[in-house]
């Protein structure tokens, strides 16, 4: 019982800090971003043994250029898109590292790059998905966070409750495709509801991007846990009592960001 209410209590003071920085104002949920990006990259770091402290120094020169300088530059758009294509390449890679049978020992330049780019350039595409045309959605980033809450919540409660076949047993052996299933079915009901308070995407659209936020989300989850059984621990950090590090947390997020960018800027070209 005691653990069940520190998750509970850990849960509620995590979703009161980010729902106060998204309708605070845009400014306070970037920095709140930049916070948790450094700590995923610690625990990142502690978990691959990445020597030095040059990935802290890299992650906030690119967070701060993206953030602040290069959108008020008219070729903007170019330089996203290349830090777009960086960050979705690292990803497929991580796919590859995800799937192969093999074990794979990183030299420290590749874990360098797979942690600037994998959870630093997903913290920077997660904090620019609410500046949809010149003004911050609110409603928008909020919905993307439910609609993971709610996968995660209904994967778990599905998978415990009928789960029988093992999603990946050799990575997350509590991974059922029940539970997989059951996620993204009720993550698409929370998308329909949704689309009544966040009209900026249609209906079709929120299925769209529920899907494409699950599939990427769930992903993002079997790398980590990929990461951490290779590192030989059960979580990222402590950071988070009941649920462990930040990186346990924003996993799915940080994976799938940069994924629903893409899908939200092809929405805006071809509406």
């Amino acid at each position: 019982m005691g653990e069940i209410f520190r998750r509970l209590l850990t849960g509620i003071v995590y979703v009161v800090i980010l729902l106060s920085a998204i309708f605070l104002s845009s400014d306070a949920f970037d920095f709140l971003f930049m916070a948790f990006g450094l700590a995923c990259l610690y625990e990142f770091k502690r978990m691959t043994k990445l020597p030095g402290y040059h990935i802290f120094a890299a992650y906030l020169t690119l967070w701060w250029a993206f953030i602040y300088l290069i959108n008020d530059y008219s070729n903007a758009r170019l330089f996203i898109n290349i830090l777009m294509f960086v960050t979705i390449t690292i990803n497929i890679g991580l796919l590859f590292y995800l799937f192969s049978p093999k074990e794979k020992k990183f030299k420290n330049i590749q874990k360098f790059l797979i942690g600037l780019f994998y959870i630093g350039g997903g913290c920077i595409f997660l904090t620019m998905i609410p500046y949809q045309q010149n003004n911050f959605a609110k409603f928008l980033i909020m919905g993307i966070f439910i609609l993971i809450w709610v996968n995660d919540s209904f994967a778990y409660l599905v998978g415990k409750s009928f789960g029988k076949n093992k999603l990946f047993p050799s990575v997350s052996p509590k991974k059922t495709w029940e539970g997989t299933i059951g996620g993204l079915v009720f993550a698409l009901i929370a998308a329909y509801f949704l689309s009544k308070y966040e009209t900026n995407i249609n209906l079709t659209q929120w299925f769209i991007l529920a899907f494409v936020i699950v599939v990427t989300g769930s992903l993002g989850d079997l790398i980590e846990s990929k990461f951490k059984r290779a590192a030989g621990v059960k979580d990222s950090g402590a950071i988070l009592p009941g649920h462990g590090g930040m990186l346990d947390r924003l996993d799915s997020l940080i994976f799938a960001a940069p994924f629903a960018y893409l899908t939200l800027n092809i929405f805006n070209h071809v509406s």
